[in-house]
Parts: C-alpha cells; structure tokens; sequence
C-alpha cells in the first residue's frame, strides 16, 4: 500500500505518523490506533473484543482454549488492521489473566508471533503506574486516587502534582470476584471489603477526587447517566458526588440486573460484571472516602503513550493542544485564531472581566475554535459547532468547561439568540461561566467583522472603556473596516457590558 495515500487528506494532521497500541486484558482485547504520538491522541481506529481471558484462572490457572482461540482470532485481524492503516509504531500489552495463567507463557509466544511485536507483560505495579499516567495525561493537574478495574485485578494509586504515589493491585477484578464469589454479590462485597481492609494508606483520598478506570465502571457511569437524563454522553470527566455513586452502587449490586432501569444503554455482554464493578467501587468509596467520583477514558493505553512523551511534551496542556489541532484542521485561518487568544486577553482587561487561571485558560482554548463552523450553512453554524464541541473527544477538561466552549462558539456565530440552545446545556455550566461565555461570544463577532477571520488584523485594533462609553480603536489606514454592522455589535456588546454608548475612533 502506498504511503502517498496520507497526503490526500486534509482531515488528517500532515505528516502524522500513526502508532497503535493493542491491550490483552483479562475480559477484553482492544487495538487503539492514534493519529500521532502527541499530548492529545486522537484515536483514529478502536476495536474491542470480549475474549474472556480471565475466565476461570481464579479457579483452574489456565487460560480456556475458547478464550485463547478468540484472542488469537482477534489479534490476527488487529495485526492485518495496522498493516493496512500503516502504523509505525505497534506496542503490545498483556495485563492480569495472561500474568496469572499457568499457561500464559504459551499463550504470550503465540500472540507474538501472531502479531509480529513483542509484548509487555506488565506487572501489578505497572498497571498501577500506567492507570496513573494514563489519567495524568487526560486530567489537568488531577489529585487524588486512581482506580483502574479490569477482569482479574484493581489497581489503586494516588496521584498529585504531576507524580505517582503510593499504590497497590488487589484480586478484585470483575470476573475474578463474580467467580471467587459464586456468583453472589453478597458474597463478593464480604471478599471485597476484606481485600481492601489492610489498605489504611487509602484514607489519604479523604475529600480528594476519585478517578475510575475501566470499562465495567465506564459502563456503570453510562447506566447513572440515562437515569438521570444527564444531557451530555460524554464518559470522561463524569462526575458523581461520592454519597450518590455510593448508593447508586448499592442498588445496582443487589437488583436484579436486567430490570435495572435503563439498562439498555449497557450492552448485553458487559451487563453480567456490573454488580460486582459496583460492589468493589462501593467499597473502594468507603474505605477512600472521595468527594467525588469522576470517570477517566484514558487508562494504560495513553499511560504508555503519556511515557513515550519527552518531558517537554508531557508538560504540555492537552486541551489547547487538542483545539489547536483542530484549528489547523478547520478554520480558515490558525494564525488568526491565536491572534485572538492575545486580542480578547486585552480585551476582558479593558473591560474590566476579571479570570481565575482556569477560566482563562478556557478562554484561550475557546478562541482556537472560533471558526470551526466556518464550511455550515450560516443558520446552522452555532449549533453546529455547540454539537461537535460539546461532543468531541477532547482531554484535560470537565463538563461545565465544555459548557463553556460550546456557549461561547455558539454566542459568537449565533449571538444572543438563544431559543436553539437546550437548556440542558446551560446547566452545565455555573453562572459565572455562562456570563463569561456569553461576553466572549459578543468580543469574538466584533473581532471577527473587523478581520473576517484573516491573520494580521485584529491586533492592530484595540477596545477600550472610557467613562461610559465603549471604544473601538482602528488604525487610520483600517477606517474603511467601519461600519453599521460593526457598530451594532459593538453597541451590543456595551449594554451587556453595561455601558451606556458604543463608538470607534481612528489613531
């Protein structure tokens, strides 16, 4: 296959170079293919299989012939599947059930030969490190505890500051538990309670966050989502105060699974392992006592690719990453995009909007996107951009800061007008926020009549507050860029600023 094919697509970063990463786990297989090695990877194909693994290594310590025979069937396709999408770099990881199995050592020269790649065997300990970078590289200084729960293992760490602290893998993997239990939940909270009871250094998660891994505990936050109408399908960044999740896990472990309400958002083959994910969550929340629980996509797959990363780059924010991305990607102009970064910086001083560091860093990421729905139809560009914002699979950022993104694009394509806005949306966001939204908004479609979205306009123009009056400032060899519109946004943009008069003046 010929590697001219990347240079005819325009939706594709130039000159990234894929690498894949494939996880053995104990319930499930899964390629993960990234566009690039980067601060912010962008999955460009993701595949799962339900092998089982795991099954019965708790009681006979062998890996089943059923399960081996679908792995290697799967991994024969994931291997065909980076071939064809020219992956440059492959890594392999193999978790609990092939550690454990008597005959994993067997199993672990077929896949390799299978594959054409070595594979890792990672230790409990690095599964710990690795569920710890993992959410390291999707949280923005996140700090407290890590909980990774895959089919035959939980790993628990404390993260802070940028660093890996203590941590520890327990046997209470999902399909472990449901085994070692009989299939009793009752039984399995006993086993599960005692497991933990040693770990006293847990209590150094009280009042912290805490960020659950795996896809059992993913599935259960989708299931508390369709019950409480939450208005984003957004796993990650999910946050559950810890009282509700605790007895939100208390009814899913002893209900009978298939009349749970709304539980056909769960997919029938992960169904079976959610009360033993809520019986070990509800115990972990016990013993760690977090204020909240808070959902990570990103586990040791982006944990390995976080240690792949220079230092320079780890240190990197992975949401302007993310935005400037997709900036090169669609709008007309990024240079233009990131002249506004330093243009409505300026700007809110004038006007005297004052920003915590976190909402200035919003604000930074926001006008990366200004000019996202620039290809729509003009009546759909807000909503548009609101939808893909709102959606996107961006990193380093919790639900009430996507709120903020999306008003903002919407406000500044759409104006105030906010009849197509869900009010769901808003919700999302505090007040604070949404007033800071909707001022970004009103400040970028000044901005953006001024320079029609072409670099090495806008910063040779300036707003100001003089009095009661709000100014526009344009160099005299602009003045032809005046005009009725531009004083009509402009007025705009004082009443709700509560300024009595809008004009512009030439210097």
């Amino acid at each position: 296959m010929s590697s001219n094919l990347r240079e005819y697509a325009p939706g594709r970063l130039k000159g990234a170079r894929p690498v894949a990463v494939v996880d053995i786990g104990s319930n499930s297989i899964r390629l993960v293919v990234y566009e690039q090695l980067s601060r912010a990877p962008t999955a460009l194909f993701n595949e799962k299989v339900l092998a089982g693994l795991g099954r019965g290594v708790g009681t006979t310590h062998r890996l089943s012939s059923g399960s081996v025979a679908t792995a290697l069937g799967a991994l024969k396709r994931f291997r065909r599947l980076c071939d064809q999408i020219e992956v440059e770099s492959l890594r392999v990881l193999a978790t609990a059930a092939v550690r454990d199995a008597e005959n994993g050592p067997d199993f672990l020269t077929r896949a390799e030969e299978m594959l054409g790649a070595p594979i890792e065997m990672l230790s409990g300990k690095d599964e710990a490190r690795r569920s710890a970078h993992g959410v390291i590289a999707g949280f923005w200084k996140p700090d407290g505890f890590v909980g990774d729960l895959g089919g035959g293992s939980l790993e628990l760490v404390d993260v802070k500051d940028g660093g890996v602290g203590n941590g520890a893998t327990f046997p209470l993997g999902g399909i472990r538990l449901e085994e070692s239990s009989g299939g009793v939940p009752k039984i399995a909270q006993t086993l599960a309670a005692d497991s933990l009871s040693g770990a006293d250094w847990l209590s150094q998660g009280l009042g912290r966050d805490f960020y659950a891994v795996g896809g059992t505990w993913r599935s259960l936050a989708r299931l508390h989502m369709a019950q409480t109408g939450y208005p984003l399908h957004v796993i990650d960044h999910y946050a559950i105060p810890a009282d509700e999740a605790l007895e939100f896990c208390r009814v899913i472990a002893h209900s009978e699974i298939d009349a749970v309400d709304s539980i056909d958002v769960v997919s029938k083959q992960r169904r079976p392992l959610l009360p033993y994910g809520a019986v070990v969550l509800e115990q972990v929340i016990r013993k760690v006592r977090p204020k909240r629980v808070v959902m990570s996509a990103l586990g040791v797959r982006e944990g390995l690719l976080y240690e792949m990363l220079t230092p320079e780059e780890r240190g990197k924010d992975p949401l302007k990453v993310a935005c400037r991305e997709l900036a090169q990607l669609r709008s007309r102009s990024p240079q233009h995009c990131e002249e506004l970064i330093v243009w409505t910086e300026k700007a809110f001083e004038a006007l005297g909007v004052d920003e915590t560091e976190e909402e200035r860093r919003l604000r930074r990421a926001a006008c990366l996107l200004t000019d996202i729905g620039w290809r729509a139809h003009p009546d759909y560009r807000g909503t548009q951009s609101l939808s893909i914002i709102s959606n996107a699979a961006f990193i380093g950022i919790d639900h009430p800061g996507r709120a903020y993104l999306a008003l903002a694009v919407y406000y500044r394509y759409a104006g105030l007008v906010e009849e197509a806005l869900s009010p769901r949306i808003r919700e999302l966001a505090p007040s604070r926020l949404k007033e800071r939204a909707r001022i970004l908004g009103c400040v970028l479609r000044v901005g953006y009549l001024i320079s029609a979205a072409m670099p090495g306009i806008i910063l040779r123009t300036s707003l100001s507050v003089r009095g009661e009056d709000l100014e526009l400032r344009l160099p005299n060899d602009l003045a032809d860029l005046d005009g009725e519109r531009v004083r009509k946004r402009l007025g705009r943009l004082a009443k709700m600023i509560g300024l009595e008069n809008a004009l512009t003046t030439l210097s």
